[in-house]
C-alpha cells in the first residue's frame, strides 16, 4: 500500500513513517523542505521524502496520485479548520478523478473533549463544545459525513523519544532553563502514551483498513498519576531541586487552557479491534533514559 504521511517530519509523524515503512509499505512523507535533518532521517528509515505545505493544497495535490492512503498527523495552527476541510475536500476530488477510495487515517486528541466531568472517557464520550479545541470533534463529524473512507485516532499525550512537541520535552527544556512552570489545575490527571505505542496502532489500522472504515481508536496506556506529578518527575530527572511555579492555565496559551481538567480515557476498544498493547508501562519508569533521549535530540539538531 502507498500512504502519504502528513506532518511526517513531525514528533509522532517520524515514528509512524517509520513504522509503516517496516511494516513494508510504500510511504510517502510531507515536507516544506526535503533538505532538513528532520526529512533526511525519513528517508534513513526508508520513507520518501516529497516536498509540499499542508497549507497550500497545490503543493502537495500531485502526490495523492497513485496512492492508497493518506496519514493525517498535523493541525495546522494558521488555519486549523480551514486546512483539515481543504483535506477533505482535495481527497473527495481526487476520488472523483481516478475512482480510487483512499483511506484516510485522521488524527485528533483527548483534549478535544474539554471538561465533561467524567472520571473516564472513551470513543462514545460526547466532547464538550466549550473546549478551546472542540473544533477537532467537529471536523471528525464532518468526516464521517463526507463518505470518505476513514478512520480516527485520538491519542493520549506523547512522551518518549525526542519528545519535540511533548509536555515532557517543554518540562525537561524549563527545568534546564531553571523556570519550569505548572498552569492550571495542579490535581488534573491526563492519560499518557509512549510515541512508539501510538506508532504500532497506525500500523495495525493498516493491516486491515477496510474493516475499521468509520472508526474511532483512544490510544493511551494505563497511568493516572497527576500531571504536577508527572512534571516534578521530569524536572527531578533534568536535575532541577527547586520548586514548580504555579501559574492559571490562562497564563500557558491556548493548549495549557484546552487540557487544564482530567483527561483520562479507556483504550479498551483499541486493545479488542486492534489487539493493540502498550508496550511502554509508564513515563515514570525510567523518566532519566526519556531526559537522556530528549537531550540527546537537543544535540544533534533531532
Amino acid at each position: 500500500m502507498q500512504i502519504l504521511v502528513i506532518g511526517a517530519t513531525g514528533y509522532a509523524g517520524r515514528r509512524v513513517s517509520a513504522a509503516l515503512a517496516r511494516a513494508g509499505h510504500t510511504v510517502l512523507g510531507l515536507a516544506r523542505d526535503t533538505t532538513t535533518p528532520a526529512a533526511r532521517d525519513l528517508a534513513v528509515n526508508e520513507v520518501t521524502p516529497v516536498e509540499g505545505d499542508f497549507s497550500q493544497p497545490e503543493t502537495w495535490r500531485g502526490h495523492l496520485e497513485g496512492t492508497d492512503a493518506v496519514v493525517h498527523l498535523l493541525m495546522d495552527m494558521s488555519d486549523p479548520v480551514g486546512s483539515d476541510q481543504r483535506l477533505f475536500a482535495e481527497l473527495l476530488t481526487a476520488q472523483e478523478r481516478d475512482g480510487r477510495r483512499r483511506h484516510l487515517v485522521f488524527t485528533t486528541g483527548i483534549s478535544s473533549y474539554g471538561r465533561t466531568g467524567l472520571p473516564l472517557m472513551d470513543e462514545n464520550t460526547p466532547g464538550n463544545p466549550d473546549s478551546p479545541i472542540g473544533f477537532r470533534f467537529t471536523l471528525e463529524k464532518e468526516l464521517a459525513a463526507s463518505g470518505l473512507a476513514h478512520t480516527v485516532v485520538r491519542p493520549g499525550f506523547m512522551y518518549g523519544g525526542p519528545a519535540t512537541t511533548s509536555m515532557t520535552g517543554q518540562w525537561f527544556a524549563a527545568a534546564e532553563a531553571g523556570s519550569p512552570v505548572f498552569y492550571g489545575d495542579t490535581a488534573k490527571r491526563w492519560s499518557w502514551v509512549h510515541v512508539d505505542d501510538l506508532a504500532d496502532a497506525y500500523f495495525r489500522i493498516f493491516d486491515r483498513p477496510e474493516a475499521l472504515d468509520g472508526e474511532v481508536f483512544v490510544i493511551a496506556d494505563d497511568q493516572r498519576l497527576t500531571a504536577l506529578d508527572m512534571q516534578y518527575t521530569a524536572v527531578r530527572a533534568a536535575g532541577f531541586t527547586g520548586e514548580i511555579t504555579l501559574a492559571s492555565a490562562e497564563e500557558g496559551g491556548m493548549m495549557q487552557m484546552a487540557a487544564d481538567q482530567d483527561e483520562l480515557v479507556s483504550s479498551a476498544k483499541a486493545r479488542r479491534l486492534l489487539g493493540w498493547r502498550p508496550r511502554h508501562a509508564s513515563f515514570t519508569d525510567n523518566p532519566a533514559q526519556h531526559y537522556r533521549a530528549w537531550k540527546t535530540a537537543q544535540n544533534t539538531g533531532r
